[in-house]
């Protein structure tokens, strides 16, 4: 299937095609959105207290078949002595926004990165912004983005994947903690004469519980966080980590701007081969 962005020479001309195309989409099938974003809180109080060791013990309890731990266990001294450094700083990120900085200090610095000719990028989606219409289901990592089909073209992430180039990117779509986890691992060590660097959506008590594990793997990247019906509380990330989530999060307008300007700058200044 040949992506949106292939058919066209100029990024805002494809920009500009895919946005008319939604618009029609949308009025002749109309999907279920957020008409207005929800007041609430953050990650409570509670929920705040002790977060990286609940991050531990949850990435330690969940962890099935070891799939996490295996690959730790390849170079453990190396890992620890990453995952205690990052425990050692008051947050694991700077935060820009909505965007949270891991490894690096701005977004100039991110984009100064992906033009290196040894990046390779990974490219998440939170499972939680699907629509309730998505053909591909809601929790799982499959993602048709055909940009012809009346959902996916009017979805932000079919519009992103449809947006990145096919070489040296790894677009994801992630249902759970563990998958991305083990998904970057992998990607990593296949990958050892390449500098991986991510951006990914997710909830903010997401970025904040496992900022550490992040900075563990050695990858560099942007966490974008996402909004409307978020888990702020320990009991809402268990249920969402088992596919309960019938709230929509979405990333906001402003934020979208930012997220799909990184994209330009990586499909226009990476040197795709």
């Amino acid at each position: 299937m040949t992506r949106h962005w292939q058919n066209y020479q100029d990024w805002d001309q494809a920009e500009a095609a895919w946005d008319t195309q939604a618009e029609q989409k949308e009025k002749e099938n109309p999907l279920k959105v957020l008409k207005s974003l929800p007041n609430m809180p953050g990650i409570t109080a509670d929920t705040a207290k002790n977060l990286k060791w609940k991050s531990l013990r949850w990435m330690i309890e969940k962890d099935e078949n070891f799939n996490v731990l295996r690959h730790v266990l390849k170079s453990p001294f190396k890992y620890a002595a990453r995952y205690i450094r990052s425990l050692l700083k008051p947050k694991p990120f700077l935060r820009d926004d909505d965007f949270f900085l891991y490894g690096i200090k701005s977004v100039d610095e991110f984009k100064k990165q992906l033009e290196r000719k040894d990046v390779l990028l990974v490219v998440g989606f939170s499972y939680c912004e699907k629509p309730h219409e998505c053909p591909s289901g809601r929790f799982t990592d499959a993602c048709i983005h055909d940009p012809n089909h009346p959902v996916c073209g009017q979805c932000f992430i079919g519009k992103c994947v449809n947006a990145l180039p096919e070489t040296r990117t790894v677009p994801l779509f992630i249902p759970t903690i563990h998958y991305i986890a083990k998904k970057i691992f992998e990607i990593v060590e296949g990958n050892r004469d390449k500098q991986v660097l991510f951006l990914i959506t997710a909830c903010e008590m997401t970025l904040q519980m496992f900022g550490d594990w992040g900075n563990m793997s050695g990858i560099k990247g942007i966490g974008v966080r996402l909004d409307g019906r978020i888990c702020n509380t320990m009991r809402a990330f268990e249920l969402s980590e088992t596919g309960i989530k019938p709230g929509l999060t979405v990333v906001v307008e402003s934020t979208k701007v930012r997220m799909l300007d990184l994209l330009k700058h990586w499909r226009e200044n990476g040197t795709q081969s």
